[in-house]
């Protein structure tokens, strides 16, 4: 697919009911069965761009395993940083630690209004057990950074709506449907807070309005704060590491405190991680074991065979980068610094993985072996991945099973 950018976007415009096919390849596995009660795990299917940075009304499809590529330039970066900052406000994160740097995000081409005001607009559409849901964000970057425009909007009905009404105020107008007695109900909320993240905690449920308001806000919420963002560091992984409680980071750093977990509480899938790194690293590997010096401090290693090991440190910035983005795929969310919503059980969540450079510093062997285990993982739906990739990886993207690659345009 091609994601053309085709001009400014009015604040927030109704969804776009066309959108361009991307370049699939089918998974050979068949679809994961819904949880008992027949409901689907609430997935974030389309990340829409209306004036984001370089991208301008652009909709990007997302699949089970979605790799994005094109030329540089082209926003594939942003794009992952859009999704990223949706799934920290999901998560109740205010606005200035989400955009420290808010004025990055605005169109270089977008002027400011008569009151100098400058902002972005972003959002996303999601499937799941509520049907189609569409949240769409206006944000003020300039001369104040605030939420000045909500849209929560579900089978064409819109549920949830906020605006600013008085500049002076660091506060939106939220009106939601009720359908009871009075047909909408109207509340003040923060302007640096996603309201449909706290709309659940403002509502009772007491209507069959209301009932459809909070199905939609909290598979958003869902869909979107199940997000692990991933950049494997490999200079940070090299050297021992204090013990802890075995979480992987984002930046992986603590990959030896998580191997010593994953040897002693997940024998299965640490086997398979074995058998992982012996296909896609140099030389032999048997094993993955690690050293416990006695300054409280752990050192993982890489085993050859009965007598022989190498240092994890001593492996290059390719096969650590394998490594690590292997065994964010086989693990989940359990062993990784992510935090779920609690209130839902796992098997109503899709953990989905941002990984920004996701064949960097590969070789063409390991790129297809954790293409295939990518697709495989995905395929089991309880795992996404949406990540970035050249364009020669991208061509073996495209004949890899279960894969979808969306090409950007800049």
């Amino acid at each position: 697919m091609t994601v053309i950018p085709t001009g400014c976007a009015a604040p927030l415009p109704s969804p776009r009911s066309s959108v361009t096919t991307p370049s699939t390849t089918p998974a050979s596995a068949p679809p994961p069965t819904p949880p008992s009660g027949g409901a689907a795990r609430p997935v974030v299917s389309e990340l829409r761009l209306g004036s984001f940075a370089s991208h301008r009304r652009a909709v990007v499809p997302l699949g089970p395993f979605t790799l994005l590529t094109g030329a540089s330039g082209s926003g594939k970066s942003t794009a992952l940083r859009g999704y990223e900052a949706l799934a920290l406000l999901a998560a109740g994160d205010p606005l200035e630690e989400v955009f420290p740097d808010p004025a990055a995000w605005v169109p270089e081409r977008s002027g400011a209004d008569a009151q100098g005001r400058r902002g972005f607009r972003l959002g996303c559409a999601v499937d799941g057990p509520a049907g189609p849901v569409t949240l769409e964000l206006a944000v003020q970057a300039e001369p104040v950074l605030r939420i000045v425009g909500e849209r929560l909007t579900g089978s064409g009905e819109r549920l949830l709506e906020t605006a600013l009404r008085d500049p002076r105020r660091s506060v939106v107008q939220a009106v939601w449907h009720t359908a009871g007695p009075v047909a909408v109900s109207r509340a003040p909320f923060p302007d640096d807070r996603l309201a449909t993240a706290l709309l659940p905690l403002r509502l009772a449920g007491t209507t069959e309005g209301e009932l459809r308001v909070l199905a939609a806000a909290e598979q958003a919420v869902v869909a979107l704060r199940s997000a692990f963002a991933c950049d494997p560091l490999p200079q940070g992984m090299r050297a021992a590491v204090p013990v802890g409680e075995g979480r992987l980071t984002s930046s992986c750093d603590n990959l030896a405190d998580v191997l010593r977990r994953t040897r002693r509480q997940c024998a299965q899938r640490h086997a398979r991680l074995v058998a992982t790194a012996d296909a896609g690293c140099a030389g032999p590997v048997t094993g993955l074991g690690v050293d416990r010096p006695a300054d409280g401090t752990v050192l993982a290693r890489v085993e050859r065979g009965l007598r022989h090991s190498t240092p994890l440190g001593r492996l290059g910035d390719g096969e650590l980068r394998y490594l690590a983005l292997a065994l964010v795929l086989l693990t989940g969310p359990h062993v990784l610094v992510v935090e779920p919503a609690a209130e839902v059980p796992a098997a109503m969540q899709a953990l989905t993985v941002l990984a920004d450079g996701f064949d960097r510093s590969m070789d063409a062997r390991q790129t297809r072996e954790l293409l295939a285990l990518g697709a495989s993982i995905c395929a089991g739906g309880h795992m996404r991945v949406v990540g970035t990739v050249s364009e020669a990886t991208a061509a073996v993207a495209r004949a890899t099973d279960g894969v979808t690659v969306v090409d950007l345009t800049p």
